[in-house]
């Protein structure tokens, strides 16, 4: 069994930690809202796979009382890039590996920088979760993993799908770890991006709405363009086919119910956006490839200003700048 550290314990790396856990690997929590919970009542997962609890668990608030171990998940938001660094390296031991589990575009290229490209794996993780009362994860639908080494080693990346399949979490060894991440960005730029732009909605409004659908297919189009055209410049051989990406992710998010995407929560709660990791680079990428993403390009300018103004960062019209100006 391996020593598994979780850095960034909030739904995801709960979720999967504790499937980890379950099936007995040691398994140790970087907590921090949820520390003194799950300390003393343990680590609830409420799941339609089945409800689960985990007792006693190995929660810390420091990553130097987790110390060395054999794989590092680390499932930070990508607003937290800066500190994740910082927050690895004590678990680092000459042969430990390191999994990516975040959002966005650019996140296994510093995880390289910091600890060497052998040594990094990037995962995105197709599943409807969220935390709830401190100490209980909602597991609502799906869970399957898609993985990738930075160096797209065969033999690297089949270490890791056994360790995640050993907790019984589905797995996908992607084609290559580029081809995943634009893949995810197919639904996370339309779905995140929409539900903060349209003012703070679920997903059944962003569907039920033709405008917003026919803006979310746009979008989710033109990040399939943007990813083929980022394939094609390194060589790769694999590409995504817009017709099927949106049939498959229309269809997925029809089924899941009007779920509250993790951007439109942290808007809703006023925290800071992960739209750079997002939003941000996958416009900026898109421009550099010469890809046309107007649709792409808009919900960033939206989303960057709606996380600016809900930071209090730029300054908005009140009611009283504008009294007697009708």
């Amino acid at each position: 069994m391996a020593t598994v550290a979780v850095i960034g314990a909030g739904a995801v790396g709960c979720y999967y930690g504790a499937l980890l856990a379950r099936a007995g690997h040691a398994v140790r929590f970087l907590m921090r809202r949820d520390l003194e919970a799950v300390q003393t009542g343990g680590l609830e997962i409420r799941s339609p796979a089945g409800d689960f609890r985990l007792e006693p668990v190995a929660a810390f608030g420091t990553p130097e009382e987790i110390g060395p171990v054999d794989w590092v998940l680390c499932s930070l938001k990508a607003t937290a890039i800066e500190q994740a660094q910082r927050l690895v390296a004590p678990c680092m031991a000459p042969n430990t590996r390191v999994l990516a589990l975040m959002n966005g575009l650019g996140i296994e290229e510093r995880f390289a920088g910091w600890f060497g490209g052998e040594r990094v794996f990037g995962g995105m993780a197709f599943v409807c979760i969220n935390r709830g009362d401190p100490g209980v994860i909602h597991h609502l639908v799906y869970g399957r993993v898609s993985i990738g080494h930075y160096e797209d080693d065969p033999e690297q990346a089949e270490e890791l799908r056994a360790l995640l399949a050993s907790g019984g979490i589905e797995v996908v060894v992607a084609p290559n770890l580029r081809f995943a991440r634009w893949e995810k960005l197919c639904w996370n730029v339309p779905f995140n991006g929409l539900s903060v732009a349209a003012g703070g909605v679920g997903t059944q409004t962003i569907l039920g709405d033709e405008a917003l659908s026919r803006i979310a297919e746009g979008a989710m189009r033109e990040v399939a363009a943007a990813g083929n055209a980022d394939l094609e410049a390194v060589g790769a051989k694999e590409r995504l086919d817009a017709e099927s990406v949106v049939q498959a992710m229309f269809a997925q998010t029809r089924a899941i119910g009007d779920y509250r995407t993790s951007m439109v929560i942290d808007y809703v709660l006023g925290r800071e956006l992960e739209v750079e990791a997002i939003l941000g680079e996958p416009s900026r990428r898109a421009r550099a490839l010469g890809v046309a993403a107007p649709t792409v390009d808009s919900l960033y300018g939206l989303v960057r200003a709606a996380d600016r103004r809900g930071r209090g960062i730029m300054p908005v019209l009140t009611p009283g700048d504008v009294n007697g100006q009708w």
